[in-house]
């Protein structure tokens, strides 16, 4: 695994090893932040379900102002901390151990306004994804022009509107998927 842009290109990131993570190749990251393009300079990021924490540092390495990650496994808590201080990458970057939905009231509380949310949570776990999208869809988390992204199976079908979420843009890329979500009042 490596960065694949910006500040940090072509650095190396441990990878997981024997932890039970799957993660986000590096052709989709690409594609991911092809799609988000210069509009992830100077952003608010979070990373749900961070794993290695390859997601969150892709987009430090863009010009993300701030990214907070959140994992809850401590062992793979542990190796993004290995990764960050890796490339010395402490300024502009939180871990919060925790789970998804506890990660997220806390930066409720905080009154956080990202800008990207992008949550990968396992694929199989389809309970965890559609309650982390409904927090979402009910919170007051997403800035006005921001995105919720979603990693999930390509033969997962995406859910196309909540309340307030609506989806805005897929792409598929072998077994994986990514759903672009907006608030409805700003597409």
């Amino acid at each position: 695994m490596r960065v694949i842009a910006g500040k940090f290109r072509s650095r190396k990131l441990k990878g997981p090893g024997l932890l039970s993570l799957r993660p986000t190749s590096d052709r989709l990251r690409e594609t991911l932040f092809n799609i988000l393009g210069p509009s992830v300079e100077d952003s608010l990021f979070v990373d749900l379900y961070a794993g290695t924490g390859a997601i969150g540092i892709e987009a430090i390495s863009r010009g993300a102002r701030r990214v907070i990650f959140v994992e809850s496994d401590v062992k793979a808590a542990k190796l993004l901390r290995e990764n960050l201080a890796g490339l010395d990458m402490f300024a502009g970057a939180e871990l919060i151990e925790d789970d998804a939905l506890r990660g997220l009231e806390k930066l409720a509380r905080r009154r956080a306004l990202a800008d990207f949310i992008f949550l990968d949570p396992p694929y199989e776990n389809t309970k965890e994804h559609a309650a982390v999208l409904e927090f979402l869809d009910t919170s007051h988390l997403i800035a006005p022009q921001g995105f919720v992204i979603v990693e999930h199976s390509s033969k997962m079908p995406a859910v196309t509107r909540l309340d307030r979420l609506e989806l805005t843009r897929s792409v598929e890329q072998g077994d994986a998927a990514l759903s672009f979500y907006r608030l409805a009042a700003a597409a």
